[in-house]
């Protein structure tokens, strides 16, 4: 591990489909309305559409937008693949290596010790990212504080509790817990956030689902969860 601090929250899931992007997205546009400079950070993004330009990285392009920056897509997210596969599995599609070097280096790159470092990661926290590499390993590597998203449904709770665990492990800062509802019906009996807060010991935050009809812009709509999160977050900076 690289003797590197930088202030900063590494984004991760208990799955993919868990909303990250959304989470990270609210995040970074309630840091860039607080006067810090938000550099966003996808490193590898598999699943992209292919355009007139080449690949496009959908959620690196959401976060550049919410964070309102000038930076350039292709440093944000220079490591882009076509299969929506694990990163890994798609870039030996296209006899491509990345290493956690490759992944860590993107990450610094025009980062300076004032800016606040959003990185989001691929999947969930033991996906695969690049050769032989999880998305654990390039926490570890950030030394960043890490905040994990669960989609809130049935299962929720062992899930979420078996990759808090796995943070802990890795010796790695617990920044917060966030359910986020992805589906417009879950089961009103069901109270994760409740279950999960007396389980873990500190509070879990819960969002409300949301339909935007522009979903790439959805990060504008309110969410007082997160931007209370936001300001918690702040005064510890």
């Amino acid at each position: 591990m690289v003797d590197f601090t930088q202030r900063g929250l590494f984004v991760t899931g208990t799955d993919t489909g868990v909303g990250k992007t959304r989470i990270s997205a609210i995040l970074a546009h309630q840091l860039n309305l607080r006067g810090l400079r938000v550099r966003p950070r996808k490193p590898v993004e598999s699943g992209c559409l292919r355009g007139e330009s080449g690949l496009i990285p959908v959620d690196a392009a959401t976060l550049q937008a919410a964070a309102g920056s000038s930076e350039l897509l292709a440093q944000i997210c220079p490591y882009r693949f076509e299969s929506a596969l694990s990163p890994e599995r798609a870039a030996a599609l296209v006899d491509k290596n990345l290493t956690l070097d490759d992944v860590a280096a993107v990450c610094r790159k025009g980062v300076a010790e004032s800016d606040f470092l959003l990185v989001e990661g691929a999947g969930g926290f033991y996906s695969p990212l690049a050769s032989g590499v999880l998305n654990a390993d390039l926490a570890v590597e950030l030394c960043l504080p890490v905040l994990l998203v669960a989609s809130d449904r049935l299962g929720a709770i062992n899930q979420t509790l078996l990759a808090v665990e796995a943070i802990k492990l890795r010796g790695l800062t617990l920044a917060g817990v966030i359910l986020n509802q992805v589906t417009a019906d879950i089961d009103p009996q069901m109270d994760n956030a409740a279950e999960l807060s007396r389980w873990l010991g500190q509070p879990v935050l819960a969002t409300n689902y949301f339909k935007a009809d522009n979903t790439e812009s959805a990060w504008l709509l309110a969410c007082s969860v997160l931007t209370n999160f936001v300001d918690h977050l702040e005064g510890g900076l």
